[in-house]
């Protein structure tokens, strides 16, 4: 690893926050913007927003971006009518994805639907190459009008090509309440699934299994320890590793208006260790920046992305 690219949209109202935004590190706590603040992405398609961004390279050496369909700048107040029970229901019925082979230079974007489900919405894809089986298993939360939109739970599709997708089935869900923001790892032939509960408990949890599909149970040493007091205050976890191997999660702490909020670093020396402590290391970015992902890049890939100005426009 060389450095660390952070895929994201960012901390604004107006629809140009809602878009597919880079950010770019060499240590994983000091990020600079690209593209010039600018979005290097924009949705042309469904919701024309997105949101809760995840990023892969595949073994084929083709990066691909699936993000979440919703806007709330465009959609909130008219379509939905500021009401969050509209758009589980009736909000986010597709994916949205985007492929390329440099990092650089994107193709169009495109819709990814799963026929016949019934969701009443799919949010925070993530995804993972599974090499037990060679697959690639895209997760996200949702609602089902089979169980009338009531509670998110974690669903997953596997697929070897990105082009035939398995028939969605849950990953994990939480019997006392609903379940969102999954993030997916492997470590030691070990898989290691966060997500944020919203009661009992409520906040950020780890969950493990010895198979990518689970069953998933509570990591008994789990330890996070929240900055502000209100642990449900936290979601969207990301982690990665750092160059000297230690992990590192990122929540995003919404808990404040305006200034405040944003993503957390926290370490620990392993997954399997599972205790995180908020990191000591100064860390710093350029303004506010919500749900994502962060790639790790080798030298060349760093480089490149490092010395690219402006972004080519993709258009719809």
């Amino acid at each position: 690893m060389y450095g660390y690219l952070f895929v994201h949209f960012k901390e604004k109202k107006t629809p140009d926050g809602e878009q597919v935004y880079f950010g770019l590190s060499r240590d994983g706590f000091n990020w600079q913007s690209l593209n010039g603040e600018q979005a290097v992405l924009w949705s042309f398609l469904g919701e024309k927003g997105v949101r809760d961004m995840t990023i892969i390279k595949d073994r084929h050496g083709i990066y691909r971006i699936f993000a979440t369909d919703l806007s709330l700048a465009y959609s909130m107040p008219s379509k939905y009518g500021h009401d969050w029970g509209q758009i589980i229901r009736h909000g986010s019925d597709c994916l949205m994805s985007w492929q390329s082979r440099d990092l650089i230079h994107w193709e169009k974007q495109e819709e990814l639907r799963f026929p016949g489900a019934d969701f009443g919405c799919l949010w925070a894809p993530d995804i993972l190459f599974n090499p037990a089986d060679q697959s690639y298993l895209l997760h996200w939360s949702s609602t089902t009008k089979g169980r009338e939109y009531e509670g998110h739970a974690i669903w997953y599709s596997r697929t070897h090509d990105f082009v035939t997708w398995s028939q969605p089935a849950i990953l994990y869900s939480n019997p006392n309440g609903s379940v969102i923001d999954s993030a997916l790892y492997l470590e030691n032939s070990r898989y290691y699934l966060f997500v944020k509960n919203t009661k009992d408990p409520s906040g950020v949890i780890l969950l493990t299994a010895d198979t990518a599909t689970g069953s998933y149970e509570p990591h008994p040493g789990f330890s996070f320890v929240p900055q502000q007091a209100q642990p449900g205050h936290y979601e969207a976890p990301t982690a990665f590793r750092l160059h000297d191997g230690r992990v590192c999660l990122m929540v995003d702490y919404f808990g404040v208006p305006g200034k405040g909020q944003g993503y957390v670093p926290y370490l620990a020396s392993s997954l399997s260790d599972g205790r995180f402590e908020l990191a000591k290391e100064a860390f710093a970015f350029p303004y506010g920046f919500k749900h994502g992902t962060v790639l790790a890049l080798d030298e060349e890939e760093y480089k490149r992305l490092h010395e690219q100005g402006e972004f080519p426009e993709v258009s719809g």
